[in-house]
């Protein structure tokens, strides 16, 4: 399923911040911690904690986010549906960065371990 330049434009101009209460909501609502999702987020863009407060604050939107960030080298090996969505197949870059954050957040909500989610071998 390809996704549309509306729905690319959509996902650039969001905001990290406003997604971010979303996500932990999400992850604490299945027993899991805001921790795990900092590292969950961490391993994904390398963002610190503190990095991420300082991003949150600025109120960023996506395309700065991940335009500062540091995508794991496994990042790739994120695969799977999200939102309707084949993560591999998503041909915009941002697009599809964000959907591995997404699908990140997914496993550990569901309770995947870890080092599944972080895709150690």
């Amino acid at each position: 399923m390809k996704t549309t330049p509306e729905h690319d434009e959509r996902i650039a101009k969001m905001t990290f911040s406003s997604v971010y209460p979303h996500y932990i909501t999400k992850v604490e609502k299945k027993g899991r911690t805001k921790d795990e999702l900092h590292q969950v987020i961490e391993w994904l863009t390398g963002f610190d904690e503190k990095q991420l407060k300082v991003l949150i604050a600025e109120k960023v939107t996506f395309t700065t986010f991940f335009d500062k960030a540091t995508l794991h080298p496994n990042a790739p090996l994120i695969k799977g549906v999200i939102c309707g969505y084949r993560i591999e197949e998503i041909e915009t870059p941002l697009t599809q960065q964000v959907r591995y954050l997404d699908k990140l957040v997914d496993e550990l909500a569901k309770g995947r371990k870890m080092e599944k989610i972080l895709r150690t071998v």
